[in-house]
């Protein structure tokens, strides 16, 4: 079971997600490649928010692949296109990751595409 860790030493997240996670034991390791918000038909939706969603179904859709879910979570890295959508960026988190809490960095940069809103890369970690 992977251990989240907090402490008091440090500054507290400025939303929800854990300072650290800690993998305890054997397990299996998944890295998942950045995924943004296209459709698996290759749609890309105008809409910042549904871009979002779908940057998170596409996670979760590499997650059950592998046999995990969003459980097994330890780190996200999410890359948002400007300012206006680190508050969009940390609603749809919290909303796809609900009752689940994982460490978690967020930058404002330049994508690959200037038509992406987000970019998200995640660490999984399962001990069977």
């Amino acid at each position: 079971m992977n251990r989240q860790i907090n402490t008091e030493d440090a500054p507290p997240p400025f939303s929800q997600y854990a300072q650290a996670m800690e993998v305890v034991g054997e397990a299996r390791i998944l890295h998942i490649s950045g995924q943004v918000g296209i459709s698996p038909a290759g749609d890309l939706p105008e809409d910042p928010e549904m871009q979002h969603e779908l940057a998170w179904q596409n996670v979760f859709a590499v997650l059950r692949a592998a046999g995990m879910d969003k459980a097994d979570i330890v780190d996200v890295l999410a890359m948002v296109s400007d300012h206006d959508q680190v508050a969009v960026y940390r609603g749809i988190r919290d909303k796809m990751l609900e009752g689940h809490v994982c460490a978690s960095t967020m930058l404002v940069c330049g994508l690959a595409s200037p038509e992406w809103k987000v970019e998200i890369a995640v660490k999984a970690a399962r001990t069977d």
